[in-house]
């Protein structure tokens, strides 16, 4: 009786696979401290008094959770997404999409929140805020006759680098000990 031989190829490709996913979980763990980097910068930024311009290109991120104020000289369109009043109520945020001058580029405004399903009425006007991630300027104070809005905060950026880095990890050991008891079983 001999025994039978371990297949060459289908190893290698398990072996990569397990290597694969073993660089990805270690690339989740560096992410995962870029990201607390990312959200200590975020949170000085939070914490300066000092306004920006708004961006508007594509360096926006340098200036997430900073001061700024927009002219908002035409609304091109007002609508309501899911909000957080400062208070911690949940219910809508009005959104405006407006233009700088007459003509430009599209800027996003929270203007406020409200409980209500109404859209008020808003013309424009100077806007001061917090630039959020989009980029968006969240109007403190609140404009339009709305409640003031939560301010964006960086705490609540998603850092689940290292659930995603064991997850690979898990993945790993899955795929080996799935491939050492198909060897096992193929043996007999």
């Amino acid at each position: 009786m001999t025994a039978r031989r371990v297949p060459i190829f289908a190893t290698i490709v398990v072996i990569a696979a397990a290597l694969t996913m073993v660089a990805l979980g270690i690339w989740q763990l560096q992410r995962r401290s870029e990201k607390e980097a990312l959200i200590a910068r975020f949170e000085a930024a939070a914490n300066d008094a000092a306004e920006v311009p708004y961006p508007i290109d594509d360096n926006a991120e340098a200036n997430w959770f900073r001061r700024s104020r927009i002219t908002c000289g035409r609304v091109l369109s007002l609508t309501t997404v899911s909000g957080t009043a400062a208070s911690g109520q949940k219910g809508l945020a009005v959104r405006a999409t407006c233009t700088e001058g007459a003509f430009g580029e599209p800027l996003t405004i929270d203007l406020g929140f409200t409980r209500e399903m109404v859209t008020p009425q808003w013309e424009g006007g100077e806007v001061t805020g917090v630039i959020a991630p989009g980029p968006r300027l969240v109007a403190d104070p609140a404009v339009a006759g709305l409640q003031p809005l939560a301010r964006p905060d960086p705490g609540s950026l998603p850092n689940n680098h290292l659930a995603y880095a064991g997850q690979w990890f898990f993945f790993a050991l899955t795929a080996l000990v799935i491939y050492v008891l198909a060897l096992r079983r193929r043996q007999r």
